[in-house]
């Protein structure tokens, strides 16, 4: 695996929505300052749909992503940033991968829990994803000034 820049992985239980959310930002955000990764502890076989429509939304399109399991990047990929963003999986998610220099942990509510009419799960889905990019947009400002001086 080739890494060119600084490489951030963000992981979750099933990579099929919250990762693969800030995925999309961190590569639309900062794609050309570091290479972006999502992986989870139990990938699911497909990114949720409702993950897919609330960040079109936004003009991001999941293209080319898809659920991946950590295994494809320990001992691949030298991890400078970990963001671990399960909330309600905390049990089962690593607060550590293996060779990354700084984590984070963001808990999010996991929106594929949702319940209730389409409606009502994609408001669910589109909280998540505002609170992603919002933490998003608050933390790369901070972690590129560090990582420039």
């Amino acid at each position: 695996m080739t890494v060119t820049q600084p490489a951030i992985l963000v992981l979750c239980t099933g990579n099929s929505c919250r990762s693969q959310m800030a995925e999309g930002f961190l590569r639309t955000y900062a794609g050309n300052r570091f290479d972006v990764y999502s992986a989870g502890l139990e990938p699911k076989d497909e990114i949720h749909p409702y993950a897919k429509s609330v960040m079109l939304e936004k003009g991001i399109k999941l293209h080319g992503q898809h659920p991946k399991g950590t295994e494809e990047y320990l001992g691949r990929l030298l991890v400078t940033h970990l963001i671990v963003v399960c909330a309600h999986a905390e049990k089962e998610c690593p607060r550590i991968f293996p060779g990354a220099f700084q984590s984070w942990y963001w808990p999010f509510d996991d929106p594929a829990i949702a319940t209730g009419i389409e409606e009502e799960r994609l408001a669910k889905f589109r909280e998540v994803r505002d609170q992603i990019q919002q933490k998003i947009r608050e933390w790369l400002p901070v972690v590129e000034l560090h990582s420039t001086a």
